[in-house]
């Protein structure tokens, strides 16, 4: 099936690199092409790719982890904190992402009386903007984790930051990784429209290239490339966690309670008192 699928996007790739060369000889006979000029800025527009990956980096990686306590504020039973949670996630899912990044770059700095650079704003935007995808995502994995495993927890007298960090955070952690991989590729995307606020990412460098040697159609085509062969990997990766996990299921829920159960009797002062249960014994509570 993998060769299959790898076959496909081979052909894919091969009829895409067809029709563009057949766009280059047929549609545009009158236009002289000159790929000298995109290998001559090609080190400029890598330049501004790092930029773009440095953003991508530092948002991605504090979205995901703000994702967390979004998720479990979303499932709180408390109602205000609930409703404020679904109205946080709902405002950054439901308005576009350059009207975020515009109004953070020009309104928060009036809104808060302080001046944060274009770099800064562009990143805390794309940050919250992410923590509310992975706080919806976070919640589904958390959800479908299986009853047993929470109830086995919970009879095992874990508190319940002991249970989000032993049990439910890694279960859910691993079964929306893929999840969170197409949402790092997506927001690697968007960064692209951070070129608005004046930053110097790959498509700023780009249009400036573009404009200077008056070759858009080689530099742009160039950009598109570049987005292209950084974030067609992370997509397979992603489609092989998936075909992964769904072989294996859930196979450390059981190793997660076992460790939280240890820890519990350690917090709880029991090692002095009695010896740990055998790790048999740990587990052998919710694995049906």
């Amino acid at each position: 099936m993998s060769v299959k699928r790898n076959g496909t996007w081979i052909a894919l790739l091969v009829a895409g690199g067809g029709l563009l060369l057949a766009g280059c000889n047929g549609g545009a006979a009158s236009y002289h092409w000159d790929w000298g000029v995109a290998v001559k800025f090609l080190p400029y527009l890598l330049r501004g790719l790092e930029l773009s990956l440095a953003i991508t980096v530092i948002s991605g990686a504090c979205g995901v982890l703000l994702g967390v306590p979004v998720a479990v504020g979303r499932m709180s039973r408390v109602w205000p904190v609930r409703m404020l949670t679904t109205g946080y996630i709902e405002a950054w899912r439901g308005t576009p992402v350059l009207v975020q990044l515009v109004w953070f770059y020009y309104a928060f700095p009036v809104l808060v009386g302080i001046s944060m650079s274009a770099v800064v704003a562009a990143t805390l935007a794309l940050t919250l903007n992410m923590s509310a995808f992975a706080g919806e995502a976070f919640r589904a994995g958390i959800q479908a984790l299986s009853r047993e495993q929470l109830e086995s927890a919970e009879v095992l007298g874990l508190r319940r930051v002991q249970r989000l960090r032993y049990v439910i955070v890694p279960q859910a952690f691993r079964n929306v990784l893929p999840v969170l991989i197409s949402l790092v590729v997506s927001l690697f995307k968007d960064t692209s429209l951070v070129s608005t606020l004046g930053i110097a990412d790959l498509m700023y460098n780009g249009n400036n290239a573009a404009t200077l040697t008056y070759r858009p159609l080689e530099i742009l085509t160039t950009v598109a490339v570049i987005y292209f062969l950084v974030a067609f990997p992370f997509t397979l990766l992603m489609r092989r966690l998936e075909v992964r996990l769904r072989r294996h299921l859930n196979p450390i829920g059981v190793a997660s309670v076992a460790a939280a159960q240890r820890t519990s009797w350690l917090r709880r002062g029991r090692s002095s008192a009695s010896p740990l249960p055998p790790v048999g014994e740990e587990t052998s509570v919710g694995t049906e």
